[in-house]
């Protein structure tokens, strides 16, 4: 899986090099402080380019004695470094924009750089677009956070077209300097939306949408002998899910029934994932108060009738306690 993630990557790096050269060369005809922006940011693709490209390639590597869940870490801090330097990009623009305001300077050939950039803005989006549709798909952070960039640089693009296209029209050269600030408060917070979802990833912070995807699987699946599952713990490795939980099953059956009812369970979640997924499952025996949640047919043991099943929810499948009804 990380070999497709990995030439996608090789893509991403070498369409960043060429439009770098495409908007260096507008800005060296235009003298447009703004075009300067556009470049200055496909510099931070180049590099982040790179540094993903390498994290990709690490993090593929299997696990070993030192990193028993793998390498996939990686990826998270190499989606926060291209986020500082996006937005340190943006107040090296704000810098820029501002010694331009004192001092302007006249702007040359706009029409040409215009028509350069939006050319590097059609490619832009759709390589962009490419990486972050493979990225959810192969669950590669790195991919999601480069493509997410390339398509917030179009859209920047194009508002850099529009004032430019004004200051074209109306001969105001302070106009490109302001085009440029405005522009450089997205690429900030770009890169601060890219920090922030990298180091709810380095931290193991819960990923609700990742959660709940299992608990409507494990609702839709459910077998009568899956009595209860709570204190469900889910930590993303980059794509690679480790999932800890408690299973109650009957407590009168034995070890290598229990091992099937938990290969079932975990069958199902391996197939679903394909095979991105490791399991920590404790097996609890039930207790004599859920019988009225439990429907396993016949149950010489049964102590109370059976009411109805608990739905897992949110809510109580991380809870760490076994479910009773009330």
């Amino acid at each position: 899986m990380k070999q497709k993630s990995i030439q996608i990557q090789k893509l991403l790096v070498l369409v960043s090099l060429v439009l770098f050269v495409c908007k260096l060369f507008a800005w060296y005809i235009t003298g447009s402080v703004a075009i300067l922006t556009d470049a200055l940011e496909s510099t931070v693709n180049v590099v982040a380019g790179f540094i993903g490209l390498y994290s990709i390639i690490l993090s593929a590597k299997p696990k070993d004695k030192e990193h028993p869940y793998g390498h996939g870490k990686v990826e998270f801090i190499s989606a926060a470094v291209e986020g500082i330097l996006i937005s340190t990009a943006g107040f090296i623009i704000i810098y820029e924009a501002l010694t331009n305001l004192i001092h302007p300077h006249a702007l040359q050939k706009l029409n040409i750089g215009l028509i350069l950039i939006g050319i590097t803005a059609c490619i832009n989006y759709v390589v962009g677009f490419y990486c972050v549709k493979k990225g959810n798909q192969e669950n590669s952070p790195i991919l999601i956070a480069g493509g997410s960039h390339l398509k917030s640089d179009t859209y920047s693009t194009i508002g850099l077209i529009v004032g430019l296209s004004i200051v074209w029209i109306t001969g105001y050269k302070w106009l490109d300097s302001i085009v440029a600030m405005v522009f450089a408060f997205i690429i900030i917070f770009t890169g601060y939306k890219i920090i922030r979802k990298s180091i709810s990833g380095i931290m193991d912070e819960s990923d609700e949408a990742i959660i709940e995807e299992i608990i409507q699987l494990l609702n839709k699946k459910r077998l009568a002998n899956w009595i209860d599952v709570h204190n469900m713990r889910v930590i993303n490795y980059a794509g690679f899910y480790h999932i800890d939980c408690h299973l109650t099953v009957p407590y009168y059956i034995n070890v290598s029934e229990s091992h099937d009812i938990l290969d079932t369970l975990t069958d199902i979640l391996k197939t679903h994932f394909k095979d991105r997924v490791e399991f920590f499952v404790h097996v609890d025996g039930c207790l004599p108060k859920q019988c009225s949640l439990c429907n396993v047919q016949p149950c010489a043991f049964r102590q109370k009738e059976f009411e109805h099943s608990i739905t897992w929810t949110m809510d109580n499948i991380l809870l760490d306690k076994k479910h009773v009804l009330v």
